[in-house]
């Protein structure tokens, strides 16, 4: 009775090694370590939410990104426009000439106003709403800084013309205006994608050391648990092997009688 209870603590150990080596998790069950299996699964959650937090920073940062983007070349623009308004002004042009210099002047401004109406993935780039970001896992948000190309100082430019001297000086007074606004514009970008690059740094560096206590807790040694595992065999060969030599005890004895 004794060797069939050793044999039996022995095959539990056995199962319990072999369970651990090929799930590669030292927690099969609740009752191996009940307070470890607590912990690992609050801070598996954490684990996803900051994984979902630094998902929405990098969709953030690819936004404001792409806001640059098309301002570089509401730059380009802007600075042609000023451009024409000087061109517009010299005394040797006829008003044929100016006609042809506010044509190109109109077509840059539609542009500008164009882009002004771009989205991404359905959210208005350039409607100056400040977006909150998702920047931890317990939803703290980041104000980001919007744009808006529909605000006076860009149509008041926009809406300029220079098909004469005066409406010349006119226009690239505004064209002035709109290009120190734009360049206010894009610092606040710079800004915006400074700050998210540090609360994604910040936030993978959070993931990672998460994930490594969870490790801890959670994964299996499999150079201690190989040698368990050895153990346990042997301990489960040998057992098998004394009981039987067990059980063969009392056939010895009836012989000695027979």
């Amino acid at each position: 009775m004794s060797s069939a209870n050793l044999l039996g603590q022995s095959s539990t150990a056995l199962a319990k090694s072999l369970a651990r080596l090929s799930s590669g998790s030292k927690i099969t069950s609740p009752s191996d370590d009940s307070a470890g299996l607590a912990v690992s699964m609050k801070l598996n959650a954490q684990i996803s939410r900051t994984n979902a937090a630094q998902s929405n920073v990098g969709n953030a940062t690819s936004f404001n990104q792409t806001q640059d983007g098309y301002l570089q070349k509401v730059n380009d623009a802007l600075n042609r426009m000023s451009e024409l308004s000087v061109l517009a002004q010299d005394v040797t042009k006829t008003t044929s000439d100016r006609s042809l210099y506010n044509q190109e002047f109109s077509t840059l401004s539609t542009y500008v106003g164009d882009v002004a109406t771009k989205d991404f993935n359905g959210v208005s780039l350039f409607n100056g709403n400040t977006l909150s970001v998702t920047s931890d896992s317990d939803g703290n948000a980041f104000s980001n800084v919007g744009v808006n190309l529909g605000n006076t100082t860009y149509t008041a430019a926009t809406g300029s013309s220079i098909d004469s001297v005066a409406n010349a000086k006119t226009a690239l007074t505004n064209v002035k205006a709109a290009i120190n606004q734009l360049a206010s514009d894009r610092a606040n970008i710079g800004s915006n994608i400074e700050s998210l690059g540090y609360y994604n740094d910040q936030l993978g560096s959070l993931s990672n050391n998460l994930s490594a206590a969870k490790s801890r807790i959670t994964d299996v040694d499999v150079a201690q648990e190989s040698t368990n595992y050895a153990k346990a065999n042997i301990l489960v060969q040998s057992g098998t092997a004394m009981l039987a030599q067990a059980n063969s005890a009392p056939q010895s004895v009836l012989r000695l009688l027979g």
